[in-house]
């Protein structure tokens, strides 16, 4: 009881605000402000709801097949590259203006050489993904680590620490929380690809649901896997803020 009223305590505008979007769809789909056709009521949405929970959790599992891998071969590539770049200032100067000049091409750009070019719808969303994912992560950490106080590597000089020592010791501990923020954004950025790529050749996703009903005038349907998709990628993103708060539970903002 006490959690929840401390809960309430903290975000009770939040919750107001929240409360306040629903009403205002309920008037807009109850008078039939903009019509029924498109703002179906909230009860028709309830209803689709229930009767396809298994399609969208199916629909779910299938963006997360190609969601995680796409993640984990960004992270390795971002924080690889990152880190090489961060670490040699030669290489930096001669390297990071072409990443950067590569960086700036939206991913919506690249769709179509993804799509001509892969063997598979599946290869091409891949891409996409990583792509899209990749930039946030690599430059986080590129300035992550060129930002360490030069203390931390006094220090590591004067313990005598090899190589690899002062780099999982000190630099990349020093360089975290620029990582994690990084690969946050990253977050963000992939679920945008991911729908997009769903919309455009899938067969199943949460992006490919929403589109199929949106296309076949089933808006109740549409609506429902609108609002399932955003509350799936909410608590994706608040699971992994608690990681990250955990890993940086010894800075000061944790």
């Amino acid at each position: 009881m006490k959690n929840i009223l401390h809960f309430i305590k903290t975000y009770w505008i939040t919750i107001c605000i929240y409360l306040l979007m629903f009403l205002g769809y309920k008037h807009i789909a109850d008078t039939g402000m903009f019509g029924g056709f498109l703002f179906p009521k909230v009860e028709k949405i309830a209803s689709a709801t229930t009767e396809n929970v298994g399609t969208l959790f199916l629909n779910m599992f299938y963006s997360f097949q190609l969601m995680i891998p796409a993640i984990l071969i960004s992270v390795v590539i971002a924080i690889s590259a990152g880190t090489v770049l961060g670490m040699n200032p030669k290489v930096r100067k001669v390297v990071y203006p072409v990443v950067y000049s590569i960086s700036v091409i939206p991913s919506i750009l690249m769709s179509p050489f993804a799509l001509l070019l892969a063997p598979s719808f599946r290869t091409a969303s891949l891409f996409l993904v990583v792509y899209n994912t990749v930039w946030a992560t690599l430059f986080a950490t590129i300035n992550g680590i060129m930002t360490i106080d030069k203390v931390y590597l006094d220090k590591a000089k004067t313990l005598e620490l090899n190589w690899f020592e002062k780099l999982f010791m000190v630099i990349m501990p020093a360089a975290m929380p620029s990582i994690l923020s990084g690969f946050i954004t990253s977050l963000r950025g992939s679920f945008v690809v991911l729908v997009y790529a769903e919309m455009y050749g899938a067969k199943y996703g949460m992006g490919f649901y929403v589109k199929k009903y949106a296309e076949y005038g089933l808006y109740d349907r549409a609506w429902s896997g609108f609002i399932f998709m955003v509350i799936v990628l909410v608590v994706v993103m608040q699971i992994f803020e608690r990681i990250k708060n955990h890993m940086l539970r010894w800075t000061l903002n944790n």
